[in-house]
């Protein structure tokens, strides 16, 4: 048995600067990591899949350059080298990691399983054939992530379905793909294809897409994206697939009619489970809830002392930033005694569909259900000077500030550059300013956020 200050069980972006940092401070640390260093976001998440929109929203901008005065003679789509050019990003940021975790004192990095053999015994499997260690350490942070979900469709087994992360590695455009889900993975990974020279259909269970955004917002990002060719239907409940030919189809009730729809290609976004049946959590009185997402209060401590759970595996909103805060939450709380909590944090969020749509603090249905006495405030980017000079008018600015105190409570960015905007409005909120101080500020011409003066001239209703 090899005994350590504390072992980290996965090496996402909670994980591992938490292992660097613990070992910095001194303690014997021992990561663990199942599968490649670096988590969901760099190998299956944020990196490649923005490496590759990065190169659909090119072929956009060539196919549409003619607005712009440019005329080009068609392109050619080079999936391949798109595919390589991902591989060699992910692969450059994996080796850093791994340059990193190397390079570290007090820190040792085990490949291979972790499952639970006791309270706080681990054994790890190792990649090699019969290779096992067991170790114990008084302090165990959880940070083994998730996954795709696939629901329980009637013949799902029975099609070859692509999820989040095998879908990255197709080297031949999908010529007609069908899409299972609504949200962020499917619309940003949809109008990747459909710029790429896909025929895309994106089916959503639910009665908009994007469920958590207001209203105008879901309605702003569906007719975006059928104005490039996607095609949407909501109230969409697919009820079985099966393969015909070289078909798939899936079988739909739409607004309670059956259709049939056919593709080449079935992509299935319909969330993420965590990664906690391998754990053996039971052997360590670790608790998770009906899902299997481990349970934590707002200082990220699970059921069994000095236990914790950071990321995606605790429930928490499944961002990259609200994992690496996580660590900055555990660390912090540990060796500065700064009483830090969740419930204190900020939750900005983007969607890099182009244009991204950025978010932060309350939307419009949030504040409604708590009672908060609001204004908003609404810009269009058609009355934004930069989005007309750059041709990019798609969108809007929309922010909620509280009826008699002038605090900005939450702000929404369709827009280019959506996810910068609405960082600074984030920035504005932390820091007190307020929708006055904004709208008086100097900010320097012609930037979007110049946009910000005219946005809080007078609310919208």
């Amino acid at each position: 048995m090899q005994k350590f200050d504390a072992i980290i069980i996965g090496s996402g972006q909670g994980g591992t600067p938490l292992a660097v940092k613990l070992a910095a401070k001194g303690w014997k640390t021992a990561l663990i990591e199942q599968r490649y260093l670096g988590g969901t976001c760099i190998n299956d998440g944020c990196t490649p899949s923005k490496a590759m929109i990065a190169c659909s929203n090119v072929a956009n901008t060539v196919l549409h350059s003619n607005k712009w005065g440019i005329h080009s003679v068609g392109f050619n789509v080079d999936m391949p080298y798109i595919v390589g050019r991902k591989n060699s990003i992910v692969e450059n940021y994996r080796n850093k990691i791994g340059q990193t975790i190397e390079q570290t004192q007090n820190l040792s990095l085990f490949m291979g399983t972790a499952v639970f053999t006791g309270h706080k015994t681990i054994k790890v499997t190792g990649e090699a054939l019969g290779e096992e260690y067991k170790l114990s350490a008084e302090y165990i942070f959880i940070n083994t992530g998730a996954t795709p979900l696939i629901p329980s469709i009637k013949g799902i087994d029975q099609v070859s379905y692509l999820n989040s992360t095998t879908i990255l590695e197709e080297i031949k455009v999908p010529k007609e793909l069908l899409i299972i889900g609504g949200s962020y993975v499917a619309l940003e990974l949809g109008q990747m294809f459909l710029r790429l020279g896909s025929s895309v259909t994106v089916l959503e269970n639910g009665p908009q897409l994007v469920s958590r955004e207001d209203p105008d917002v879901s309605a702003a990002i569906k007719s975006m994206l059928e104005a490039e060719g996607m095609q949407i239907f909501t109230n969409a409940n697919t009820t079985s697939v099966n393969k015909e030919d070289n078909s798939i189809i899936v079988n739909v009730q739409i607004d309670k009619l059956e259709h049939k729809i056919s593709g080449t290609h079935l992509l299935v976004a319909t969330g993420r489970k965590p990664q906690t049946s391998v754990l053996e959590l039971h052997r360590t009185n670790v608790l998770t809830n009906e899902k299997g997402f481990i349970q934590v209060n707002d200082r990220l401590e699970t059921s069994a002392e000095k236990i914790y759970a950071i990321g995606d595996v605790n429930g928490g909103p499944q961002f990259t930033h609200i994992s690496y805060n996580d660590y900055i939450i555990i660390y912090k709380n540990l060796f500065e005694n700064a009483n830090l909590s969740t419930t204190q944090r900020q939750v900005p969020y983007c969607m890099f569909t182009d244009p991204q749509l950025g978010r932060i603090g309350l939307s419009e249905q949030a504040a409604m259900k708590q009672d908060i006495p609001y204004k908003v405030y609404k810009l269009p980017m058609t009355k934004v000077a930069r989005a007309v000079e750059n041709g990019r008018t798609t969108g809007f600015i929309k922010a909620l500030v509280h009826e008699y105190n002038d605090t900005i409570l939450g702000a929404t960015v369709i827009g280019e550059e959506g996810g910068e905007l609405m960082s600074i409005i984030q920035m504005a909120m932390l820091g007190g300013i307020t929708a006055t101080q904004i709208r008086d500020m100097i900010f320097a011409h012609p930037l979007y956020a110049e946009a910000l003066n005219n946005l809080f001239r007078s609310p919208d209703h």
